[in-house]
């Protein structure tokens, strides 16, 4: 059984009615209308927001902050307890230190290289609206670090399965041929230090 679903399962179970109705008025602007109408429990909530990524087992800040607002700090303190026992973000779903080492490098490349497009590349990588709209909001003017948060959030949402050569075909996808050239020549020069 996965444990953040079974997170997922107590809380909502937690929750009354008036809960309920309260974390679907906080969410409109992130659920569409027509869903949040056929919401009729916690799990229901829930099974959208993971749709929708915007609650993932390594990413529950969304979540923690409707339970604030509906003054709900012991299910919260559920929350957090579950983060500090490392169920949020196991380690096995982590890259080897190789993995991160090419990512970092094409990260780097990417951010030096990619401008005002950056969000056709996320999009390309399959980063949700919510999370880049977010991203923007947390970082006003400044689009070299809503690039580089925006990736950061792509490698946590791939763990393990997040790879150099992904961002190498999302460049192409985008016509950035030249980024993707010079990631591809920065991760041949990392390969060749390594042997």
């Amino acid at each position: 059984m996965d444990p953040f679903l079974a997170l997922l399962n107590s809380i909502s179970s937690a929750l009354s009615g008036a809960d309920l109705a309260a974390m679907k008025f906080l969410c409109r602007n992130d659920v569409p209308k027509r869903k949040l109408e056929s919401v009729q429990s916690g799990r229901d909530l829930f099974v959208i927001f993971l749709e929708q990524r915007l609650i993932a087992s390594d990413d529950v800040a969304f979540l923690e902050e409707l339970l604030k607002n509906i003054k709900r700090e012991d299910l919260v303190l559920q929350l957090k307890q579950f983060e500090e026992e490392g169920e949020v973000s196991a380690p096995d779903d982590q890259p080897d230190a190789h993995d991160k080492r090419l990512q970092k490098a094409a990260i780097e490349v990417i951010c030096e290289n990619v401008g005002r497009d950056w969000k056709m590349l996320m999009r390309k990588l399959e980063l949700s609206e919510v999370k880049l709209d977010r991203i923007v909001a947390a970082n006003p003017c400044n689009l070299r670090e809503q690039l580089h948060q925006s990736l950061k959030e792509w490698q946590k949402w791939k763990g393990r399965n997040a790879k150099a050569t992904d961002l190498i075909k999302a460049l192409r996808d985008c016509k950035m041929n030249l980024v993707a050239d010079n990631v591809e020549q920065r991760l041949l020069e990392l390969n060749t230090e390594t042997r």
